[in-house]
């Protein structure tokens, strides 16, 4: 089949990339090798100088599984290329690892997953000055970039507070400034991604989430420019072991057929339980981009079309109230996983962001109350019943 950037991305899901071996499989077919035979002594060393486009070295340079991913990612995401790696955090640090230097500067927005804070500081250890602003101040951001920097990194939506970056706005202060525009995209998920049209130039997913969907393997992709992922961040991750594994970037196709009628169903759950659970009072806030009570709905509707699968609920009464909540829960599980096909509800401030300080959570709105929650492919009206029941 002929790629077509005419063909919806739900098509391009199912056949983007496809590689098919002698025997005309119709399912991708799983290379389950580390290795690969070359037919001559000098057939090896040619390749060793130069990799053709459909040829293999080894698992941890590239493998035909996972580039069938990484074709069909980039197609999707509409970019150059990608990168497939072990985990969602193991493409974070091949991002930014890779391109910058002591003495370099990120300019990155404050509010964002704990890791990836994490990852900052080790750069930081390393002589790359990091400066952290609100995302949502554009200003801020103005400032930070004055005199320039090599990057610029945020998360496109926010972990776990859901605030929504004006991915145009700050890409071009960015781009003003020399500085490549990074983006964690997870909470948009490739569905309702445009962030390639709106100046991101590199693009980072953790595939653990709504691609696999099925809450299986760990799993990683950077999508840039052929120049950014063959140039920079291949060799560092091939070199340093980040990539993934066949039979997960296997499992992360087959994610790939169905994320989109996943996704749709799951955010239509997420919008109906938003409406359903209203003013409640057991909540203080209830934070959902889909709703126009949302600080930036209109930018998330602009920029994705959807509110996404991720809702953030404050309750009343502190930790004591959340966690009696979860608690109580029956069909919604406790994890600290997103983008599962069953609903999984998080305590931010003792898990997924419990290394912050309590000034730096309270900076980022990481209350005691505050739990996460992820919708799933369960019935909305079961999952509206369960939360209820939990919180009366």
């Amino acid at each position: 089949m002929t790629d077509s950037p005419r063909q919806h991305k739900r098509t391009r899901a199912v056949h983007s990339g496809i590689r098919r071996s002698q025997y005309g499989e119709m399912a991708e077919a799983l290379f389950m090798t580390q290795g690969f035979v070359y037919d001559s002594a000098a057939q090896a060393e040619a390749r060793f100088e130069k990799v053709g486009a459909d040829e293999f070295i080894y698992a941890r340079y590239g493998n035909p599984t996972s580039r069938m991913f990484e074709d069909r990612i980039a197609d999707l995401e509409g970019t150059e290329d990608a990168f497939a790696t072990a985990s969602g955090m193991a493409a974070v640090n091949g991002a930014l690892m890779s391109l910058v230097a002591p003495g370099d500067k990120i300019v990155a927005a404050r509010a964002m997953f704990g890791s990836c804070l994490y990852v900052l500081d080790i750069l930081a250890r390393f002589g790359v000055e990091v400066e952290l602003v609100d995302g949502l101040d554009l200003d801020e951001w103005e400032r930070a970039l004055k005199g320039g920097a090599k990057a610029v990194f945020f998360e496109s939506v926010s972990n776990p507070g859901l605030e929504v970056i004006d991915i145009a706005a700050v890409a071009r202060l960015a781009h003003a400034a020399g500085a490549l525009v990074i983006c964690d995209n997870v909470f948009a998920t490739p569905v309702f991604s445009r962030a390639v049209e709106l100046g991101c130039d590199v693009v980072i997913y953790s595939s653990t989430k709504h691609i696999d969907g099925g809450g299986r393997a760990l799993g990683g992709v950077i999508c840039g420019t052929r120049e950014f992922v063959r140039e920079i961040a291949e060799p560092y991750l091939k070199h340093t072991g980040g990539a993934i594994s066949p039979f997960n970037a296997w499992l992360m196709l087959n994610g790939l057929n169905t994320m989109e009628l996943r996704v749709r169903a799951q955010a239509d759950s997420a919008l109906a339980i938003a409406r359903a659970l209203g003013p409640h009072d057991a909540i203080s806030k209830l934070v959902y981009p889909g709703l126009p009570s949302h600080p930036q709905h209109d930018l998330a509707m602009s920029q994705m079309g959807s509110g996404g699968t991720m809702l953030a609920i404050e309750l009343e009464g502190g930790k004591d109230a959340a966690f009696a909540m979860l608690d109580r829960l029956e069909l919604i599980s406790i994890s600290n996983n997103l983008g599962d096909a069953k609903s999984i509800i998080t305590h931010p401030a003792t898990t997924t962001h419990q290394r912050l300080t309590p000034e730096n959570k309270a900076l980022l709105g990481i209350t005691p109350g505050l739990v996460r929650l992820s919708v799933g492919l369960e019935h909305s009206d079961d999952l509206i019943a369960d939360i209820r029941q939990a919180l009366e």
